[in-house]
């Protein structure tokens, strides 16, 4: 199936805190998605609970193998046959600590990878907004890269975009798709969201697919929205609004070849004389 077109969807969806509805507005996307012919269906960061409270978040999450809806999602992509991509949800990994953690499920209903975001997003926003994420989470310390059957996939998360060396590792490990599902806040997603989209695209000849999180939550936070997929030549394929819903994207793996060949940067790669190493690279399939 290597370099075989596919089509490939992002689920936006507008997670609160209550896990039952959380879940089941989430399936109700997916199996929206697989109805529709998609292959590959990618869900936001933090699919299953938006709580910014550390209480209220310890008290609802759960340690990865005794999670009752990751184990539902495992199920739904076996049932399905799908390839699905948690975009993250929050495990437990000590009393007072998480990982904001993404799954990608196979279609027979193995885990192919898991990723934890590297970049914790601690930022003071000219409006007043204050974001801890390193408050309540542990960061990952891995990049990971995972072989689906149409092309190597680069695991991101969020704040993560804005780190293009990560990007560039990964494409540099055969990364001919990049994922970075979101839940972007409503200021900077107005200001950075698609430029960095295109831009990372664009830099590493890749495809790029960012579900992401829209809209006012229950928590009060708002989201940006506007789940995209973009091409290796850096034209926005698909876009959502603000809304929930689901986005597609008829994905040619060929497009990567003739987006690298066109632009041959990957392959001029200098950093002060030193070309980017693969040593932080994790190949998870392999």
């Amino acid at each position: 199936m290597k370099n075989e077109p596919f089509k490939a969807a992002c689920v936006q969806l507008q997670t609160g805190q209550d896990l039952v509805q959380n879940f089941s507005e989430a399936e109700s996307l997916i199996r929206e998605a697989a109805g529709q012919g998609a292959k590959y269906i990618q869900t936001p960061e933090q699919t299953m609970l938006m709580e910014l409270g550390s209480k209220a978040l310890f008290h609802k999450i759960s340690r990865e193998e005794d999670d009752p809806y990751l184990k539902r999602f495992f199920a739904l992509a076996k049932e399905l046959g799908i390839w699905l991509h948690l975009g993250s949800i929050a495990v437990r990994v000590a009393e007072d600590k998480a990982a904001n953690r993404a799954f990608v499920i196979a279609p027979d209903g193995t885990l192919a990878a898991r990723y934890d975001k590297i970049h914790m997003f601690d930022v003071d926003l000219p409006n007043g907004e204050v974001y801890r994420e390193s408050k309540n989470y542990q960061p990952g310390q891995t990049a990971v890269a995972v072989d689906l059957p149409w092309g190597r996939l680069g695991v991101t998360v969020c704040y993560d975009i804005r780190f293009g060396a990560l990007y560039r590792a990964l494409a540099h490990a055969g990364a001919s798709f990049l994922a970075i599902p979101a839940a972007f806040t409503k200021q900077t997603g107005a200001a950075h969201w698609s430029i960095l989209q295109r831009a990372r695209a664009i830099e590493n000849g890749c495809f790029v697919l960012s579900a992401a999180q829209g809209g006012r939550h229950a928590n009060g936070r708002d989201t940006f929205g506007h789940s995209m997929i973009v091409s290796p030549w850096g034209e926005i394929l698909a876009e959502a609004g603000t809304e929930p819903c689901v986005i597609y994207g008829d994905i040619d793996p060929a497009e990567v070849s003739a987006a690298r060949a066109r632009i041959p940067a990957l392959t001029h790669d200098k950093a002060f004389g030193v070309k980017v190493g693969l040593d932080n690279v994790s190949r998870a399939a392999e």
